[in-house]
């Protein structure tokens, strides 16, 4: 299980998943000093992780540019590691909205 996570991880670019990783802990400490900001970050690790599925979609077409004739097992490849981060940033979305559904104020 850990292993697939790390692959999950290494997969999806370390760096996009660290920035995405860092968003997620964010929610967690905005949920406890700032209740505010916790749908605001969590809108941000949707946007970014949107963001990072685009620029890996763009370096599939340069890929795919300047080397020509690519297979498609290949390509569906750098589909499949492009929506990684993605999927992260909508997890970290739904995350940030139920740590803020149980944060609002009850009737």
């Amino acid at each position: 299980m850990i292993t697939q996570l790390s692959d999950f991880f290494i997969s999806g670019n370390m760096i996009h998943m660290s920035v995405l990783t860092l968003l997620l802990a964010f929610v967690f400490l905005a949920a406890w000093k700032a209740p505010a900001w916790v749908w605001k970050i969590g809108l941000l690790a949707l946007v970014s992780g949107i963001l990072f599925g685009i620029l890996g979609y763009y370096q599939i077409c340069d890929f795919t540019q300047s080397n020509g004739d690519v297979t498609p097992s290949v390509l569906m490849g750098g589909y499949k590691c492009t929506l990684i981060p993605v999927i992260y940033g909508f997890i970290i979305f739904i995350v940030s909205l139920i740590v803020n559904i149980f944060q609002s104020p009850r009737i």
